[in-house]
C-alpha cells in the first residue's frame, strides 16, 4: 500500500511517498480504508521533530486526522463493522475522564503511525463513526481541529445561551467554534487580519468582526461589543502576542481556552490581571473519545458541516503542507486518497 512516512532522519525533505505492506485485523482491531486526510499547523512542526522525542521514532507516518471505511474486524470487535465508515482518535489511549501522561502520548502522527495511508490498523477503541451526511474529505477534519473546538467550548467551556465568545482567526478550530458556539446559543466575535475574512466568517454566523491590523487595540474595540462587560470565554490560539490583549477584555472569572500559540510561546503579560479577575486559564489538547462522539451527536442533529478550503491529490501531500503554512486558506487543507 502507499504510504507517506518520514525516513532516515527527522526533516521535510525525508518525507517521502513509499510503499508498506497492508495490515491485518489482530484482536479487537480494525482494519479501515483511509478515504482522506485533514492537515494541522501540528503536521507542519512534526516533520521537524517539533515535539522533541515525544514525536516518536522512524520511519513514521504523519498527519493525524483523517476518515475513511471499515474492510476488516478482528476477533472480538463489537463497536464498529465492516462498512461502517469512522474517523481514527487523535488519542488513541484517551476514552474518557482526565488526561493524564499515558492517555496523552499516544496520539496519530507522532509518536505513532498517522493517517498518510491506504490502510490503517487500529483498536477498535480508537475510532468514532462519522455524521452519515458528511463526506470522507470533510469527516477528516473532525478529529483535531473540531474537537479541539467541541472541548474548549462544551467540555470545559461550559457555553450558555447568552454567552459572549471570542475567537480569534479564522483557522480551522475557530471556524469550528464558530458554528459551535452559534448552536449553543452564544454571541460571537471573531479577531482577523483581513476585512474579506470577517465578511466571510459573518455569513457563517459570526455576530462581529474586528480587523486586528486596522484597530491594534482590539481589546478595546472588542470588550465595548459586549457593552463594557467583557468576554466568558476567549479561543486564545495567538499566545504570546495575543494574551495581553485577551486579558484586558475577558470578564472577571472568564476563561481563556489556551490552545495555540501561534505568534510565539513565551508568557510575558501581567500575571496579577490574571488573578484579581479570578481568570482562569485553560488549556485545551484536543479531547476524548466520549467528546468527539457527543460532537459527532450535535453535528448530526444542525446538520452541521465543516469549511473545506482546498483538496489535494494524496501524492500532493508536500503541496498541501506548503500551502497551509503560507497561511492563505480559509477553512481547512485536506488530502483525497
Amino acid at each position: 500500500m502507499r504510504v507517506f512516512q518520514i525516513e532516515g532522519e527527522w526533516g521535510m525533505d525525508h518525507l517521502k511517498l513509499s510503499t508498506r505492506p497492508e495490515p491485518k485485523a489482530g484482536l479487537g482491531q480494525v482494519v479501515v480504508k483511509m478515504g482522506a486526510s485533514s492537515l494541522n499547523y501540528r503536521d507542519l512542526v512534526v516533520p521537524n521533530r517539533g515535539y522533541g522525542n515525544h514525536t516518536g521514532t522512524l520511519p513514521l507516518i504523519p498527519i493525524s486526522d483523517g476518515a475513511g471505511v471499515v474492510t476488516e474486524v478482528g476477533p472480538g470487535v463489537r463497536r464498529v463493522a465492516v462498512g461502517d465508515r469512522v474517523c481514527p482518535a487523535f488519542f488513541q489511549n484517551w476514552i474518557s475522564g482526565e488526561p493524564d501522561l499515558e492517555r496523552l502520548t499516544r496520539s496519530l502522527g507522532g509518536p505513532i503511525d498517522g493517517t498518510m495511508a491506504d490502510y490503517m490498523c487500529l483498536s477498535e477503541e480508537g475510532v468514532v463513526k462519522v455524521p452519515a451526511h458528511l463526506s470522507d474529505i470533510e469527516a477528516a477534519t473532525l478529529p483535531c481541529a473540531a474537537l479541539t473546538a467541541w472541548s474548549a467550548l462544551v467540555t470545559n467551556g461550559n457555553v450558555r445561551p447568552g454567552d459572549r465568545v471570542l475567537v480569534q482567526g479564522c483557522g480551522g478550530v475557530a471556524l469550528f467554534a464558530v458554528a459551535f458556539a452559534k448552536v449553543l446559543g452564544a454571541h460571537v466575535t471573531v479577531i482577523s487580519s483581513s476585512d474579506d475574512r470577517l465578511a466571510r466568517v459573518k455569513q457563517l454566523g459570526a455576530d462581529a468582526g474586528v480587523n486586528y491590523r486596522s484597530t491594534p487595540e482590539w481589546a478595546k474595540a472588542t470588550r465595548e461589543i459586549t457593552g463594557g462587560r467583557g468576554y466568558d470565554l476567549i479561543l486564545e490560539l495567538g499566545g504570546e502576542k495575543t494574551l495581553p490583549q485577551s486579558l484586558r477584555c475577558i470578564r472577571p472569572g472568564g476563561t481563556l481556552a489556551m490552545i495555540g500559540i501561534l505568534s510565539g510561546s513565551a508568557m510575558a503579560t501581567p500575571l496579577g490581571l490574571i488573578i484579581t479577575r479570578q481568570v482562569r486559564l485553560q488549556g485545551v489538547t484536543v479531547g476524548h473519545r466520549d467528546g468527539f462522539e457527543a460532537m459527532v451527536r450535535a453535528i448530526e442533529q444542525h446538520r452541521l458541516r465543516p469549511v473545506v478550503d482546498r483538496v489535494f491529490a494524496f501524492e500532493e501531500l508536500k503541496e498541501a503542507m506548503a500551502y497551509l503554512q503560507s497561511g492563505a486558506q480559509f477553512g481547512k487543507v485536506c488530502v483525497a486518497h
